[in-house]
């Protein structure tokens, strides 16, 4: 089984090793599970979550493979790369979510881009855990870095962390 490439996925070490590309309203926060007017979770192991604000909030890491150790030639072989993340919202706020991951070269260029769109979240439908799930192929040799930013904000605009909770993100690579 690949191993998950994003360290601290779920906040278990707070906002360690992740670099805000936004950082609005009150901030980035994490919580514990299920939070104020929260939900349960699947997996009884992840008991934290990421949250967002009432401005938009955005976090990033961009993984070395090399570093990682994998050589060129497993990388040029263009072995499936899957990016998966889990998000919902509250009980009583709207909120939306936004993911984007990219393969890039050795001078991080863009090589190929999923944009999981963003996705409001409407408290008087279901905004439960979700999990949206991605695998690159067939995108040609020179892969060494990969890319990964989600977030999104609250949709009413309240003070403090109304906005979108997101955990259990990875980032795998099967060679």
């Amino acid at each position: 089984m690949a191993r998950n490439l994003l360290k601290n996925p779920s906040g278990n070490e707070q906002l360690e090793s992740w670099e805000l590309t936004e950082n609005g309203g009150n901030q980035w926060k994490v919580e514990d599970m299920p939070g104020d007017c929260g939900h349960d979770f699947c997996n009884e192991e992840v008991t934290k979550y990421f949250v967002t604000s009432f401005e938009l909030c955005l976090k990033r890491q961009v993984i070395d493979l090399i570093e990682e150790g994998y050589s060129p030639e497993q990388l040029d072989a263009q072995p499936p790369v899957t990016v998966k993340d889990w998000f919902c919202g509250r009980t009583d706020c709207g909120c939306t979510y936004q993911m984007t991951s990219c393969l890039l070269d050795e001078n991080q260029e863009v090589l190929q881009e999923y944009v999981h769109d963003p996705e409001t979240l409407d408290p008087e439908a279901d905004c439960s855990w979700r999990q949206v799930t991605h695998t690159f192929s067939d995108y040609g040799p020179g892969m060494r870095f990969i890319s990964f930013e989600h977030g999104g904000r609250d949709t009413s605009y309240w003070e403090g962390w109304f906005g979108v909770r997101v955990t259990g993100s990875s980032v795998t690579v099967e060679v």
